[in-house]
């Protein structure tokens, strides 16, 4: 019998990202993200919020810039915890919710620029991920 090639579940398992308490714990005591990203310069979280701040205030390039960032430093999360490219990473589970977030940041902003292909690409990823992740963070 052929081998089955296809992606399984079993094949493409989910990926959970470690906890980043010293991060959560700086934001929690509402240190300006800015320094947070500074301190922690590896924290998709920390760079998709400053995605967002930039974003909120009209700077849209600038949100790329910092949701690129976030993008990539979370690429490397995500296959430091042994991701491949492919299987889930639940938005169920807090700490993937940076990379996931940096995503959505720069999804929305190569949108804005009309960067071709790109915002289709990363809905693409983001479905692929969870598609709870979307409606979870456009809610």
């Amino acid at each position: 019998m052929p081998e089955n090639l296809l992606p399984t579940p079993s094949s493409n398992p989910e990926t959970l990202l470690p906890a980043e308490p010293e991060v959560t714990a700086a934001l929690a005591a509402d240190a300006p993200v800015a320094s947070v990203v500074v301190s922690h310069p590896s924290s998709s979280l920390a760079w998709a919020l400053l995605a967002d701040e930039a974003w909120e205030r009209g700077a849209t390039l600038e949100s790329y810039a910092y949701a690129r960032v976030g993008y990539h430093r979370g690429l490397d999360s995500l296959r430091k915890a042994g991701w491949r490219g492919a299987g889930t990473v639940p938005w169920s589970h807090e700490p993937n919710r940076g990379v996931l977030r940096a995503l959505f940041a720069l999804r929305r902003a190569a949108q804005a620029i009309e960067e071709p292909g790109e915002p289709e690409r990363l809905t693409e990823f983001l479905d692929g991920a969870d598609p709870a992740a979307i409606p979870a963070l456009t809610a």
